[in-house]
């Protein structure tokens, strides 16, 4: 099994997107994916389930948020019988407290493809992140058990469902949370929009895993061999970027079909990895300069992820989803969606799975190279 994310310092390039979608065409595939969301926006849990049902799940934990102690006593172990958020799963570590004996159930999302729902509270996870991180460096438990309790909730969870991969959506921050996921993880990608600011977000990227990676290796020398197993054997490693939402141009100009100013970043994109991305950091990929499948899902789709998210499926299947409220639950299709998706689109719809597929599987054997 492997642990991913989707990392980008740079907000508005599509990554919950492409997390949600690269999952399910991983899925189409026969691999057992679970999407987990910690980003506090919460858009990859918001392109895979219901605002209602989100809701009550977030209710139902309200109390065990505020004090996981007290709520526990007083409405005993019951909440753990059905889906709930990452926050929950990471609160009990939060609060000093055991770990869990027996997990939630995943959220499952489509075959193959599950999730752990995210929460705008992270915050205060973070916030403990913050006040713990000083006591990595005194070998302190309560601190690396912190450190690490997201790693372990996906090994753990990993145990338990089989999963080949599990995919972590992360905020566009260089904050200790992301420097704790990214840090614990075993690999990760860029989705990167072909403008000025991805550019200066590989840079801040590249100059902030050098940082990390120092002090992580610090204090792997302060802690004991047995401490030290709770975390990756080799530091995160980058596995490529890909170009997202860019601008096609139908003259066929280059070999990405690209606009000539998307273009024109997108040559620079390799250079910028080069200069800022310490190769110690970088997998061992022959093409890891070239974006991870091509054109396969370089281009805009314009308002289709817009159209995918209110119906909670991906692209492809939009056709058949609305087909399938229209028959079954009319009423509930006029509260999702404002008009009907242009029949004569439904082609383009459905080809997206063909090439996100293709982005999966270079994805795949990026994953491998690890």
């Amino acid at each position: 099994m492997k642990i991913l994310s989707l990392f980008n310092n740079k907000g508005g390039v599509g990554k919950s997107t492409l997390c949600f979608h690269l999952g399910c065409a991983l899925g189409d595939l026969g691999k057992k994916v679970l999407l987990i969301d910690l980003d506090p926006q919460c858009n990859l849990t918001i392109s895979g389930m219901f605002e209602e049902k989100l809701h009550d799940i977030w209710r139902e934990e309200d109390d065990y948020i505020d004090d996981f102690e007290a709520a526990l006593k007083n409405s005993g172990a019951q909440l753990i019988q059905a889906p709930r958020s990452i926050h929950f799963l990471l609160k009990p570590i939060e609060d000093g407290l055991n770990s869990f004996e027996e997990y939630p159930p995943v959220i499952k999302l489509f075959q193959n493809v599950d999730m752990i729902p995210g929460r705008l509270s992270l915050h205060q996870y973070e916030s403990k992140l913050a006040e713990r991180w000083s006591g990595l460096y005194q070998s302190d438990n309560l601190s690396i058990r912190t450190v690490t309790n997201i790693r372990k909730i996906c090994e753990d969870y990993g145990e338990l469902y089989g999963y080949d991969y599990i995919l972590i959506d992360t905020s566009p921050s260089l904050g200790i949370l992301n420097k704790v996921i990214i840090s614990t993880v075993d690999g990760f990608i860029i989705p990167a929009f072909p403008d000025m600011f991805s550019l200066y977000g590989i840079r801040n990227i590249g100059s902030s895993l050098k940082q990390w990676q120092r002090e992580f290796e610090t204090i792997y020398k302060l802690i004991s061999v047995d401490k030290r197993s709770r975390f990756p054997e080799k530091f995160v490693q980058f596995m490529g970027y890909t170009i997202y939402n860019a601008k096609k141009q139908s003259k066929n100009l280059n070999e990405y079909d690209l606009a000539r100013a998307h273009y024109a970043y997108v040559k620079e994109m390799p250079e910028a990895i080069k200069e800022f991305i310490d190769p110690n950091n970088c997998a061992s990929i022959d093409n890891i300069m070239e974006p991870i499948g091509g054109s396969s899902v370089m281009h805009s789709h314009n308002t289709f992820p817009s159209v995918a998210q209110a119906l909670k499926c991906p692209m492809w299947l939009v056709p058949d989803t609305y087909r399938h409220y229209k028959d079954t639950n009319p009423e509930l299709l006029d509260d999702l969606i404002a008009e009907e998706p242009n029949p004569g689109h439904y082609k383009r719809y459905i080809e997206t799975q063909e090439k996100y597929q293709t982005f999966a599987k270079e994805f795949i054997l990026r994953a491998e190279a690890l």
